[in-house]
């Protein structure tokens, strides 16, 4: 079964993803991650996002999918999880054109969705160590001295992209740049909504339902 997998900052998604790759032996195809390999191996296509990215400027979609056509091209028949892309109705379009090239196809688009309160408890709970970066959080796993790390004595912080007015614009932004895609998968036919509460593995047992396979 091949996949396109979307949820918010906090929403887990990482974590799905770990947990779908290793029991459903998919592959994970992250476009921040085709970047950096495509940058680092100095391919053609590699070496024209990093012109743009140098310059400060978003990629363009054509350049995009040039990468991710590279990469289902080499899948030989292993299913995969598009993992942050498409971003829009456009980069969705661009898409479907492309599988229908490769003679492939996404069976389901999955959101995983999770409460906005929730999520600014989540990501605004966030603390870091200032000194080793060691990762914290002030409800569910704090360190054991107020303010003080736990493997380095270090300061212990919130960074200013995790106070809870920048994380809340984040996540009002996310929603209202992703609400086109849910009405473009649903009008064909491929969306799927997971409630990401509970733990890791709750959130995969109704991953699995919703996929119609069977847990592991």
């Amino acid at each position: 079964m091949n996949l396109i997998l979307f949820g918010p900052p906090g929403a887990g998604k990482g974590t799905q993803s770990e947990l779908l790759i290793k029991r459903m032996n998919m592959r994970q195809i992250s476009t921040g991650d085709l970047f950096r390999a495509a940058i680092k191996n100095q391919t053609p296509l590699g070496q024209e996002a990093k012109g743009y990215l140098d310059a400060g400027k978003l990629v363009p979609d054509s350049v995009t999918i040039g990468l991710v056509r590279e990469v289902l091209s080499q899948l030989k028949g292993q299913s995969f999880i598009l993992d942050g892309f498409p971003r829009n109705v456009a980069q969705a379009e661009a898409l479907e054109k492309l599988l229908k090239d490769l003679n492939l196809k996404v069976e389901r688009s999955l959101f995983l969705e999770v409460p906005l309160d929730e999520l600014l408890s989540r990501l605004a709970g966030r603390r870091v160590c200032k000194n080793c970066g060691a990762v914290y959080h002030a409800r569910s796993k704090p360190p054991k001295q107020d303010g003080v790390c736990d493997a380095c004595a270090g300061p212990v912080i919130q960074r200013p992209d995790d106070k809870e007015e920048v994380v809340r614009t984040r996540l009002e932004t996310y929603e209202a740049s992703t609400k086109p895609l849910k009405d473009y998968y649903k009008a064909n036919g491929l969306y799927v909504e997971v409630i990401g509460l509970g733990t890791s593995e709750e959130v995969y047992e109704r991953i699995s339902k919703a996929l119609q396979v069977k847990a592991h």
